[in-house]
């Protein structure tokens, strides 16, 4: 099956991660750090971001956070884990900013540039193994908003993972309707096309051949194309005009006709869409009984639009003591599968008017 655009991941929570990154470890971090550094020695000529090494110290001395939103939050979120969180949160953050930060600073004093800066880093390490020994938190500003930063990213990993696998369900729970629907629409086609063929055998009609033919060709189509999630329109003409001449050969007085307008080349269509309409018409119609009668449908394809008309002369209405046959899943079936295909861009009428049964279908493709 072919991969949309909405099959894939949506790529906002990297972007997002990136922005926090960037503007604020990138900018924010480096300001705090610079303004610290300021304090020990003024920076040397003047420029917007001296010593852009900070900025390298800063996405080091961050590396600590990575874990938590990658990991202890998405996981702990999913399995509903929330008191867990809040004190592994805490306990993670409160030893982390401090052991991640030592080490930052203990790397930096060796590659410290301009050496001046080693000042800085020194002075830091022994600031962050202090604050490790005595239990004291000298970054509580800069934990507040890593927290409040990342968690922003954590929880937004989060949602789009959760949406993203929510319309995953969906879609796998309607593929699995659409197949209900098909393997329910087989049989009941392969049980109507056989019992014609048994009236067409009891009769000895040397139509019979042809007719068990067309079947088989009917049938290919229905066993094999109609797995397909979707099909060319023009196979689907090619099916649907097989079942008016096995019909026209059934009933050779009767007028029974397809036409098509427009060109459905590059039109893409559920297959056996249009069938149960076209059952409908064939077993209620008046042509069983009588020659002046018909079957007559147009599928006209427009840019963007496809029509489907079929209509046909309606039995005289039965005695009430007649027994009546089961059915009605044909019609029930097209409504089912329209809901799960167009929703929303599909019109399905239904009318009788002058002992004339009319269905009418408009798909916005």
């Amino acid at each position: 099956m072919q991969t949309t655009a909405a099959d894939r991941p949506s790529r906002f929570p990297l972007i997002f991660e990136g922005l926090i990154w960037g503007l604020y470890v990138c900018l924010y971090k480096y300001n705090d750090f610079m303004t610290e550094a300021a304090r020990l020695h003024r920076p040397v000529g003047r420029s917007n971001f001296p010593y852009p090494q900070i900025i390298l110290f800063a996405l080091l001395a961050t590396l600590y956070i990575v874990p938590y939103y990658r990991w202890l939050v998405p996981v702990l979120l999913r399995r509903r884990r929330y008191a867990l969180l809040g004190v592994a949160s805490i306990l993670y953050l409160w030893w982390g900013i401090k052991l991640n930060t030592a080490l930052a600073h203990g790397l930096f004093q060796y590659v410290a540039s301009p050496p001046l800066l080693a000042e800085f880093y020194h002075h830091g390490l022994q600031e962050a193994s202090y604050a490790a020994l005595r239990l004291r938190q000298p970054y509580l500003s800069l934990l507040f908003t890593d927290l409040l930063a990342f968690s922003c990213v954590a929880f937004v990993r989060v949602a789009f993972e959760q949406e993203y696998r929510r319309r995953h369900l969906e879609k796998d729970h309607m593929a699995l309707q659409m197949e209900q629907l098909k393997a329910q629409l087989q049989p009941h086609f392969l049980f109507n096309t056989l019992n014609s063929i048994y009236g067409l055998s009891l009769a000895g009609s040397p139509e019979t051949p042809r007719f068990i033919l067309l079947l088989s060709e009917l049938m290919r189509y229905v066993l094999y194309d109609s797995g397909k999630q979707q099909i060319a329109l023009a196979e689907e003409v090619s099916f649907l005009e097989n079942y008016f001449e096995l019909e026209q050969r059934k009933y050779a007085g009767a007028r029974v006709q397809l036409q098509t307008v427009g060109d459905p080349t590059g039109v893409q269509v559920p297959p056996l869409l249009l069938l149960p309409l076209v059952e409908n018409s064939f077993k209620h119609g008046r042509h069983h009984f009588s020659d002046n009668a018909s079957v007559e449908a147009t599928l006209t394809t427009t840019p963007g639009c496809l029509h489907f008309l079929i209509e046909n002369d309606m039995l005289p209405e039965a005695p009430v003591a007649s027994p009546k046959r089961s059915g009605g899943i044909g019609l029930q079936n097209i409504r089912q599968r329209l809901e799960l295909y167009y929703p929303g861009a599909h019109e399905l009428r239904l009318t009788e008017h002058d002992g004339r049964y009319r269905a009418e279908l408009t798909l916005r493709l």
